[in-house]
């Protein structure tokens, strides 16, 4: 029902920006007017709709509780007894019942017997209150209304009003992305130090066993926690590595290519195709690295290791021949063609952004075309090439279904990339997985692995900046 008053207030709103467009070109005629009559006409429109619609958004938010506390209120002694579970239940089911759907449950008497009755007072508080805020809102509409045509005449500076309307909105849209980032921070921090008060930090940063699952035996290591998080940030960089390894090179090289050799019909035909790759969702990478490139990889390793067995490096074919599908190699290859386009799509942009007027002042030099691409092009388009760079970065160490599905779940401390390991992504999503109760250290675990990736996420943007001061060309 919010819905259909939603649709009446935009409705009141276009037509208060039509009347005091209207009203402000007649009572303008004539006369010098300090605004355009389109600016009385939204200074209208501001004043129906923004009161009008605080009102219905404050109705939709306080009607859900404000009907708890009234169905709570008015409920027999029977459902008031119940534990609070219980009872959300049977006015869940009197909600529906209201609306005309079967109950989810069936109930014992005497509840079955109050059911019928608790579910029409539900639909009878729903309705009222539903209808309370529209009418409200619809009020408000009307005063806002009658307060703006009062008000509107050739000297209402209009034009300011209406531009100080669209800084409160500004910065109220920067206010909120500030404050969900210091959100973010503050809730990772206050559950991490809610784990570091059960896990030491040095055990955290610098142990080499990560086992957090909880005790079976007493004699295991999970029986008391081990949360060594240096194979998962060892894992974690591996992956990163292998992944910018492929898509560094081939996207920078890509976007050369592109900017300076590719004529206008191959870059029309080539640039599009290669941003569909960015599109594809990564659960289809994952596919293709767990069922083409593993197999490919393993059958690969083996057949070296089957060369190999026997001969002087028998220990290294033996070992070969025990490669398996997944592996830290196959889920940084794939994440890296992932992460091309994100490379190559952006530092082509910033090198067609670079003045012309450089590159010929180069080739007016004899410089050849290679030349002005190293001596001129890079290091003009440097601090937009390492912003691809770091964007890939970032993109590689938050990643998680290409790893779960490529690289495996096993938390080890290896360097090698045929060893199946696992990522600070991948542990956190294993660890908030299903039902969880968070107060104990395994849970908590994943706002410590969260804090420390923002951290070094942040750091690595530090030192970037740093990076891009220190090598940028200024130009005038």
């Amino acid at each position: 029902m919010l819905w259909i008053f939603l649709l009446l207030l935009i409705a009141f709103s276009v037509l208060a920006y039509l009347g005091g467009r209207g009203l402000a070109a007649r009572r303008g005629a004539g006369v010098r007017s300090h605004s355009r009559p389109g600016q009385h006409g939204f200074y209208a429109l501001i004043w129906v709709g923004v009161p009008a619609l605080a009102v219905l958004a404050a109705a939709s938010i306080f009607s859900a509780p404000l009907e708890r506390q009234m169905l709570a209120a008015g409920a027999p002694d029977s459902v008031t007894q119940l534990e609070p579970f219980r009872r959300e239940a049977f006015f869940s089911d009197a909600r529906r019942i209201g609306h005309g759907l079967e109950a989810q449950q069936i109930w014992p008497a005497p509840f079955a017997e109050e059911l019928p009755a608790e579910g029409r007072r539900a639909h009878r508080i729903q309705t009222t209150l539903n209808w309370g805020g529209g009418v409200a809102a619809l009020i408000a509409a009307v005063l806002g209304g009658l307060f703006v045509f009062t008000r509107i005449r050739p000297d209402l500076r209009a034009r300011n009003k209406v531009e100080g309307w669209i800084s409160v909105v500004l910065f109220a849209c920067s206010a909120v992305a500030v404050l969900t980032t210091v959100g973010i921070i503050f809730s990772l921090v206050w559950d991490s130090l809610r784990f570091f008060s059960s896990v030491p930090i040095t055990e955290f940063l610098f142990g080499t066993k990560w086992s957090p699952q909880m005790a079976i035996r007493a004699d295991q290591v999970g029986s008391s926690g081990a949360f060594g998080a240096v194979p998962l940030f060892a894992g974690t960089f591996l992956i990163m590595i292998i992944a910018m390894l492929v898509a560094g090179p081939i996207g920078l090289f890509s976007a050369i290519y592109l900017s300076e050799y590719a004529g206008r019909r191959t870059r029309a035909v080539v640039k599009p195709l290669l941003e569909v790759l960015a599109g594809v969702p990564t659960v289809v990478y994952g596919f293709f690295a767990a069922l083409t490139v593993g197999p490919a990889f393993r059958v690969f390793f083996n057949s070296i290791g089957a060369m190999l067995a026997g001969g002087p490096l028998d220990g290294l074919g033996q070992y070969l021949l025990l490669v398996q599908n997944q592996m830290a190699l196959v889920a940084g290859a794939v994440m890296g063609i992932m992460l091309i386009p994100f490379v190559s799509s952006l530092s082509d942009d910033i090198m067609n952004a670079v003045p012309q007027s450089l590159r010929d002042g180069s080739y007016a030099m004899g410089a050849t075309k290679s030349e002005t691409v190293k001596k001129v092009l890079l290091p003009a388009a440097l601090p937009g090439i390492a912003g691809a760079f770091l964007l890939a970065i970032s993109r590689a160490i938050g990643e998680t279904m290409i790893v779960t599905m490529a690289a495996g779940l096993a938390a080890r401390l290896t360097l090698n990339p045929l060893e199946t390991v696992t990522t600070v992504t991948v542990q956190i999503v294993t660890l908030l997985t299903g039902d969880q109760e968070f107060n104990s250290p395994k849970t908590l675990a994943a706002f410590g692995l969260g804090l420390t990736l923002f951290v070094v996420t942040l750091l690595l943007n530090i030192v970037a900046m740093r990076i891009v001061q220190a090598y940028r060309e200024q130009y005038d």
